[in-house]
């Protein structure tokens, strides 16, 4: 780990040469902004929370246990907690930007600095940050530490974003939090020119719940961007950054260079940058503000990375390379390539939170590691929800998240025959994002979510017809529907055949999914 990047350290250096580089703000905007549990959604809630009877009973759920908490069982608990959800959603939803820290700055000074009450590692990035998130976790959980986790957007219910010690926290707690904080919340809308958002309010719970807890750590995953993300008034003792690639260009840059500038703010004074592998320009923008903030680096490929991997049952089987030394016959539950680059990139962050590579010089305990990745979930992630035929949901919603579960399917299913549900919204590159998917996916069903920001099916439709021929391409407005047809399709194939169902293309997509198909 070196304490500033420089040139010439090796072949693989040229991706971390310093430029100069425009500094233009950007955003990150994540696909499922604003999502919210089946009644925070405009149609057909009641198919989507009660779920549809002809999917349950055509095909076998997988028995698992599912980290993702359903409805609270108490009536009133249950009306207390919508009414809460309706208050957040009555203010500025998160794709609305306003690049500013001022009303979060003014929210944490009256709530006494909650932020600053334990340390914390903050990720930023493009494509990985939950999982990546829920992988230090798992890893300081297994350490003995108290954990704090805040990451967005959630998949089925809001209070999926605030976790202690490994799992979301209480309906119960939730509503306590933010009736907590309200009175202070108060006072920050009357003196600023805008309302607190959504996003700043359960960034300012989230901050006081890990402060009342206490926790000995907290992992946060910021919303959009990094610089003026809500979350960036936590001073992070590691600075993640996993892979940067184009989303939203028109408001974030034409270039990775472009926009790891507003995601590079994250990295503060004497902090380590924790660098997943990046393209050139993106690499160069990261290691200027390291340089500025006087960090120390540890880059993927260079200090820590993947050393081996190979397809195993229900996962894979890694050897990592970390800041301290290599970590072998390490299993992970989880599908793809790319999990795997985020398990590097976990590793090397509680590594460098525990001071190795830099004050230290050894391993942790290769047992503890073991234990902690072969624990580690991410719903909605290349996840099994059905067998017979088997359906997996995965929330890719961009061109390198959909290239990155084109190959992770293929190489953990072997599907012969795989049908795709896609949903996307209306704001991203889903010309992009159908090519990704089009060399693996034999036919498509195209359909929409239940939220404002769903694609329009026609439009879709069209777009799919030119990436995809029409004879490909199956049309079904409403999700139950376009999953009881790619389940047909499936079932059509024959039972021995290897067909199978990917539901693609957004969070809030995956997510209506899970309800339908019955993880509760």
């Amino acid at each position: 780990m070196s304490e500033h990047p420089h040139n010439g350290d090796g072949p693989e250096d040229d991706a971390y040469e310093i430029q100069d580089t425009a500094y233009d703000v950007d955003d990150d905007v994540e696909d499922a902004a604003g999502a919210a549990d089946g009644t925070l959604r405009e149609a057909d809630l009641a198919v989507i929370e009660a779920g549809s009877r002809t999917l349950r009973a055509g095909v076998s759920p997988v028995a698992a246990e599912d980290d993702v908490p359903a409805r609270p069982a108490d009536p009133a608990v249950d009306r207390e907690l919508r009414t809460v959800e309706e208050e957040l959603l009555g203010r500025w939803p998160e794709t609305k930007l306003e690049p500013s820290l001022d009303r979060i700055t003014a929210l944490m000074d009256v709530l006494g600095d909650p932020q600053r009450a334990y340390p914390a590692i903050h990720i930023t990035g493009t494509n990985g940050k939950t999982s990546t998130a829920r992988m230090i976790e798992r890893l300081l959980l297994s350490f003995d530490l108290r954990t704090g986790r805040y990451t967005s957007p959630h998949v089925q219910s809001v209070t999926e974003r605030i976790s202690l010690d490994g799992a979301p926290i209480s309906a119960e707690r939730f509503i306590e939090t933010y009736r907590d904080i309200q009175p202070f919340v108060g006072m920050v809308d009357d003196a600023q020119p805008h309302r607190l958002s959504f996003f700043e309010v359960l960034t300012g719970m989230a901050y006081a719940a890990f402060a009342d807890a206490p926790v000995d750590v907290a992992v946060v995953e910021v919303g959009m961007g990094g610089g003026w993300d809500a979350t960036n008034v936590v001073d992070g003792q590691v600075a993640v950054v996993t892979p940067i690639a184009l989303d939203h260009t028109d408001r974030l840059g034409s270039t990775p260079g472009e926009i790891a500038v507003e995601k590079s703010g994250i990295i503060k004074k004497n902090a380590t940058a924790v660098l997943a592998q990046q393209p050139a320009d993106a690499a160069q923008t990261l290691l200027k503000r390291a340089v500025e903030a006087d960090a120390t680096v540890a880059r993927e490929g260079m200090e820590f990375g993947v050393v081996h991997r190979e397809v195993a049952v229900g996962g894979q089987l890694l050897t990592l390379r970390g800041l301290g030394g290599e970590y072998e016959q390490v299993f992970l539950p989880l599908h793809g390539e790319h999990q795997a680059h985020n398990a590097a990139v976990a590793l090397a962050a509680v590594e460098a939170f525990f001071g190795i590579g830099s004050t230290q010089s050894r391993t942790l305990d290769m047992d503890t590691v073991r234990a902690a990745f072969a624990s580690v979930t991410s719903p909605g992630r290349l996840e099994v929800v059905r067998r017979s035929p088997t359906v997996v949901l995965d929330a890719a919603h961009n061109p390198a998240g959909a290239a990155a579960a084109a190959a992770a399917v293929g190489e953990a299913f072997g599907f012969t025959h795989l049908v795709g549900v896609v949903g996307p919204s209306g704001d991203k590159d889903v010309r992009g994002l159908l090519e990704a998917f089009e060399p693996v996916f034999s036919e498509v069903v195209v359909t929409r979510n239940s939220t404002h920001r769903a694609m329009d099916v026609d439009e879709l439709a069209a777009l799919a017809v030119e990436v995809f021929g029409d004879d490909r391409v199956q049309v079904e407005p409403r999700l139950d529907d376009a999953l009881e047809a790619a389940i047909t399709l499936a079932e059509d194939e024959g039972e021995f055949s290897g067909a199978g169902v990917l539901v693609t293309g957004s969070v809030i997509t995956v997510g209506e999914a899970r309800l339908l198909l019955g993880r509760k």
